[in-house]
């Protein structure tokens, strides 16, 4: 299996000028630990995370230095943007490792563990396509532990599952993952209610080619927001 098997697409994006308040509701509001910066033609500019994010709180209380430190380290220009700038262009990590759809999952998940990162913006020519996390490789890893291959069908299969989601379901595509081999769809993510776990379920069922569907779909915790 390859990124373009399991990359998550619809990708929640934010350009260089979006500003830090708005960037924590996005992950709030999507249940997500980071969002890729985007220029107006796709390209991945960075990448903001609750870690970066984090700096920001973390300025106030256990990241001030007492002042005998500050005068042997002086000040760190680059950490002061981080905790203190209000737009995406300012605090996010520039130049992210980006991968192409056609990567085999060994080598994404030794690319993780390489470089410590949880996730890596997927590229075709030049643009955002997707996004691949730690848990898109493990149900990845899960359907290659069954000995099933994923073909040109397979990937035609999962391309109008999401199309048809998100045109005709009303359910948030960028909360869930399908995955396609050899006919048989497993569905990951969260969604509201069983109504929409439903609703994922038949337009897996009524898509041609699918010969059996495994709906993992769990449910958005209560108390989250509107996750």
């Amino acid at each position: 299996m390859q990124a373009a098997d399991v990359m998550t697409q619809n990708v929640i994006t934010v350009s260089p000028d979006s500003e830090v308040r708005e960037i924590a509701s996005l992950l709030l509001e999507h249940g997500i630990s980071a969002v890729p910066v985007v220029d107006d033609g796709g390209k991945v500019l960075g990448i903001v995370s609750e870690g970066d994010l984090m700096r920001r709180v973390e300025n106030d209380t256990a990241r001030r230095k007492s002042w005998w430190l500050k005068l042997f380290a002086g000040h760190d220009a680059a950490d002061y943007v981080k905790s203190h700038g209000r737009r995406a262009h300012e605090i996010m990590t520039k130049d992210p490792i980006t991968i192409e759809g056609d990567m085999p999952l060994h080598k994404i998940s030794r690319l993780l563990e390489k470089h410590h990162i949880k996730r890596v913006p997927v590229v075709q020519e030049g643009k955002l396509v997707g996004v691949v996390s730690r848990s898109n490789l493990l149900r990845g890893f899960s359907v290659v532990a069954t000995e099933a291959s994923v073909t040109a069908d397979d990937r035609e299969i999962r391309e109008a599952i999401l199309k048809e989601v998100d045109a005709n379901t009303g359910v948030l595509v960028d909360r869930i993952n399908v995955m396609v081999s050899d006919g048989k769809v497993q569905l990951w993510g969260l969604v509201e209610n069983q109504q929409e776990k439903m609703a994922v379920q038949v337009a897996a069922e009524n898509t041609a080619g699918v010969k059996e569907v495994d709906n993992n779909l769990g449910f958005v915790p209560r108390g989250v927001g509107s996750l």
